[in-house]
């Protein structure tokens, strides 16, 4: 039986570490907290899952949350104008639903549910130096930590990563008593809200320890008037700012929200960071190898909602190759392999990525605009979301975007 170790207990670790088990794999599991903290602790992120990686989640038996978790199928978008009314507002319809589940949630449930199957929890928070005195008793180390010092072993491939600073200032907070927006009672959609020059605000429902919940996201050009949830420790004050700027550049969605509370302490979050391609292998101080996953190798911006989903087609990807290695060693070259066989998927959420946080191009801002006419446009935008390989047919070349928007108008 082959023995495997994973460090880091989050999307991507937890997927691979359960599907890794369903196929009798002697699999070692590091997380720096256990279940019960992660559950009470702290929001750890925000996240809408569309169908490609909910179906990972179905593959392996793993989607305990699917039936509770509201179903969201259909992705607005709404421009502000100068004067704060919406010059542009429109809805996608997703061909599959999106959902969204708290982390602390997922990752607590997820984690015990490795446990009770056999598998074996290490709460431990790692260095390198323990990677170097635990990689001699496995054939094979994954680092799915995205944060900390294990981190530095994978270097930064600067060929795809043209941004070296932090694009947006994020900040969540998690609440309840969120109303309906008035034209669409009966819906629970996820919105993105654009304020040009300024930023973004992400509305999305999500079900949390408490049960349903809603996430109001807001994503700030730095240095810019969304920045500023830097050095707010009180969670009360930190829900204070975000409506204090849904009021001012977001009306309609300031509206809907006088009535909200924080769903529990814990429950918003503050921080940036560069989006940042890393080079998969890690080189240990002795010599041995180990292979990063997910956010340690790819860390696009939530921009545009790919975190989670990009973690759960590298578990996805990363399982297959493991699985199609057999008995052969897990060498260096092989790891480069198995990035290479995920890059292929997240090279396109990469781009994605990185074009929405840049300035939107003329004919960018043509094909928001023609989304709100042509129902074709929107729709195709949305479940971009889930496919963005797509985008490469119709959004980044004016060429392509002028020959599509041409056939559908």
């Amino acid at each position: 039986m082959r023995k495997i170790l994973i460090v880091g207990a989050g999307q991507a670790g937890l997927q691979l570490a359960l599907g890794l088990q369903r196929h009798d794999y002697d699999v070692t599991l590091m997380s720096n907290r256990t279940a019960d903290e992660i559950r009470g602790g702290r929001v750890m992120s925000t996240q809408c899952m569309f169908d490609t990686a909910l179906q990972h989640e179905r593959d392996l038996e793993i989607n305990f949350w699917e039936s509770q978790a509201t179903k969201i199928r259909k992705l607005g978008v709404c421009v502000a104008a100068p004067d704060h009314s919406r010059a542009i507002d429109w809805l996608g319809e997703l061909d599959g639903y999106a959902q969204s589940v708290d982390q602390r949630l997922k990752m607590a449930g997820w984690m015990e549910t490795f446990a009770q199957r056999g598998g074996q929890l290490v709460i431990h928070g790692a260095a390198v130096s323990d990677l170097d005195f635990f990689a001699r008793n496995y054939d094979l180390v994954l680092v799915a930590a995205g944060k900390g010092e294990l981190v530095s072993m994978f270097e930064r491939d600067a060929e795809r990563s043209p941004y070296k600073t932090p694009q947006r200032a994020l900040a969540v907070a998690y609440v309840n008593g969120l109303g309906p927006r008035p034209e669409h009672p009966e819906m629970e959609d996820a919105y993105c809200n654009m304020v040009p020059g300024v930023g973004e605000l992400f509305v999305t429902p999500t079900l949390t320890t408490t049960g349903r919940a809603d996430l109001l996201f807001w994503e700030g050009i730095p240095g810019g008037p969304l920045d500023a949830f830097q050095g707010i420790k009180d969670p009360q004050e930190h829900l204070a700012k975000t409506l204090e700027l849904m009021e001012e550049y977001l009306p309609w969605e300031y509206a809907r929200s006088t009535k909200v509370e924080l769903t529990d302490a814990g429950g918003t979050l503050a921080g940036r960071y560069a989006p940042t391609v890393r080079k998969p292998v890690g080189r240990l101080p002795g010599g041995g190898t180990v292979l990063g996953v997910a956010d340690v190798v790819v860390a696009n911006d939530p921009i545009t909602a790919q975190g989670s989903n990009s973690a759960s087609k590298c578990a996805a990807s990363y399982l297959d190759s493991i699985l199609e290695r057999g008995d052969r060693d897990f060498d260096a070259e092989w790891m480069q392999g198995a990035f290479d066989r995920y890059w292929d998927i997240a090279r396109h959420a990469t781009k994605w990525t990185n074009a929405m946080l840049a300035p939107p191009p003329e004919h960018v801002l043509r094909i928001i605009g023609a989304a709100g006419e042509a129902q074709a446009v929107a729709d195709r935008f949305a479940n971009g979301f889930d496919n963005p390989a797509d985008f490469e047919e119709w959004f980044f070349e004016p060429e392509k975007a002028e020959a599509y928007l041409s056939r559908v108008s």
